[in-house]
């Protein structure tokens, strides 16, 4: 019996088994940290310089948020850079396209947490 269309695992794999992005971005190395897209690592590529000019601190890579509604875990979102700037938190994600789940999340983390994502286009 042949597997339904609708079942079938929608990303492919090319040989020797790296994995091909949704959106067409190749995935990047750099300083022995994985990023989605060369847009990504140039914007920590940014930043960690920001952080030796002293005009930024405590940089991480993809924070997780848990949004949790009335005690009941909704779901969780992972940025792509936190830091704090000049005394306020600043969350960033590094954008191409605006999926339907990131506008959604986008908003449940304002109305949720108060936290406003930057976008980096």
């Amino acid at each position: 019996m042949a597997i339904p269309a609708f079942l079938k695992p929608r990303r492919r794999f090319r040989s020797f088994g790296v994995q091909d992005t949704r959106f067409g971005n190749k995935r990047v190395e750099f300083a022995g940290q994985k990023f989605d897209s060369k847009r990504e690592a140039d914007r920590f590529i940014a930043l960690r310089e920001l952080q030796k000019e002293g005009k930024i601190s405590q940089l991480e890579l993809q924070p997780v948020f848990e949004i949790v509604i009335a005690g009941v875990p909704v779901c969780k979102y992972r940025g792509d850079f936190r830091y704090c700037r000049a005394g306020a938190w600043v969350v960033e994600d590094v954008k191409g396209i605006k999926t339907e789940i990131y506008r959604l999340k986008k908003k449940l983390m304002h109305a949720v947490l108060g936290i406003q994502i930057q976008e980096i286009s």
